[in-house]
């Protein structure tokens, strides 16, 4: 059962994670219009952006796993 919350909060987690993604590639895209920023310029943001959320979501996987972990040993 309480693995199970686990797994919920891991998924939450990574949804807001990726929320937040959505949300910066819409500011990039918006500068991109607004201000004429170049189109190599927001995609190396976008790769930053990307490189960030994967190891945020790869952090969240790992405590996740450990607390499930701890948990199969009580």
């Amino acid at each position: 059962e309480i693995v199970k919350d686990v797994h919920k909060l891991r998924e939450e987690a990574k949804v807001a994670v990726r929320n937040i993604r959505r949300d910066y590639m819409d500011k990039l895209k918006a500068l991109k219009k607004e201000s004429g920023v170049s189109e190599d310029e927001i995609k190396d943001g976008e790769k930053k952006l990307q490189v960030s959320v994967d190891k945020f979501c790869k952090v969240i996987d790992e405590i996740a796993a450990a607390k499930e972990k701890e948990i199969m040993e009580i």
